[in-house]
């Protein structure tokens, strides 16, 4: 670890403007993997049509938002149709027989009351009315079912977001469960790709860089998929405020595999004179300036921090200029 000590350079340097003693200790350092992750919907749902027929209407386009429950296309089977125009048919003929049979009745009450029937005719007569009745309520349940499905033939959207794509064309024939649009909603996320090696540094609820160097926007690691494909592990990042505009689109991400120790110093530390980096280091009679050369740029507590590669060992004194 880095450990700060603060002398006055006056009392170590001679005369030195106002500055700072570092000590410079191995530090563990993030090693990030740069990968592209591709923005996906939380839900990629299609719209399916649930009867087959000729495609009638079809008002969505890809790009366009709709919202659950919104009519996106109908179905039609002139089929169904016909069928509930015979069965119309035949509720009016059932319709007519039962007036009849009621009229066959009544009279057929008014004559036992007479004696002129018997009762076994009489409940004859009240056995046609109660057939013919049943008969009526059969054909009209087997109507509502049929009317049922005509009106499945309206294609809804499952849930509120952006068509994707729409496979088929008005006037197409579609068949049971076909898919008419693809819908994407809930919100995006990235899902990541990265190779079999680097599945044990994975935790859940790490933050992702997002873009090609730090200090950008962040992202938090949510899920880790147990199924290794092709040798990829495959992983999803929340990001607030991630463009859904596109989906696919792939946005570069640096990944914490790892950590490894370095010699850092902080930026202002380093001078750069004739082309070639110098860092003041306290020696046991005066400042030296030391060539070293210098690593990536870290940022640390919001301040910028440079890694040697080599020029420095860990105890080295830095002298680090507070002007």
């Amino acid at each position: 670890m880095l450990r700060t000590l603060l002398i006055l350079a006056a009392a170590l340097t001679g005369g030195m403007a106002n500055a700072e003693l570092l000590e410079v200790q191995p530090a563990p350092v993030t090693e990030w993997k740069p990968i592209y992750g591709e923005v996906e919907p939380r839900d990629l749902i299609p719209a399916r049509a649930r009867i087959g027929g000729t495609l009638v209407e079809l008002t969505v386009e890809a790009g366009e938002r709709v919202e659950a429950g919104t009519r996106i296309a109908r179905v039609e089977d002139d089929k169904l149709q016909f069928r509930l125009d015979a069965i119309d048919a035949q509720l009016g003929a059932l319709r007519t027989q039962l007036q009849t049979a009621r009229t066959e009745l009544e009279r057929g009450q008014s004559l036992s009351e007479r004696g002129v029937i018997t009762q076994q005719r009489l409940d004859q007569l009240q056995s046609s009315v109660d057939v013919l009745e049943n008969q009526i309520k059969s054909t009209q349940a087997e109507r509502l079912v049929i009317a049922q499905q005509v009106s499945e033939g309206d294609v809804m959207s499952p849930v509120a977001g952006v068509v994707l794509s729409v496979p088929v064309a008005q006037g197409s024939v579609v068949t049971p469960g076909e898919t008419v649009a693809q819908i994407a909603g809930g919100g995006v996320f990235l899902r990541l790709a990265l190779p079999e090696r680097h599945a044990p540094s994975l935790k859940v609820g790490e933050e992702i860089e997002i873009g090609t160097a730090a200090g950008g926007r962040t992202g938090k690691l949510i899920k880790i998929y147990p199924r290794i494909e092709g040798g990829r592990v495959l992983a999803d990042v929340e990001v607030d405020g991630l463009n859904d505009r596109f989906i696919g689109l792939r946005v570069p991400v640096r990944l914490p595999v790892g950590k490894r120790p370095a010699l850092l110093v902080p930026q202002s530390a380093v001078e750069i004179r004739s082309g070639l980096d110098f860092v003041t280091v306290q020696s046991d009679d005066a400042p030296l300036d030391r060539v070293v050369v210098p690593g990536e740029v870290l940022m640390r507590d919001g301040a910028p921090w440079v890694e040697i590669l080599s020029g420095l060992s860990a105890g080295d004194m830095v002298v680090v200029s507070d002007e």
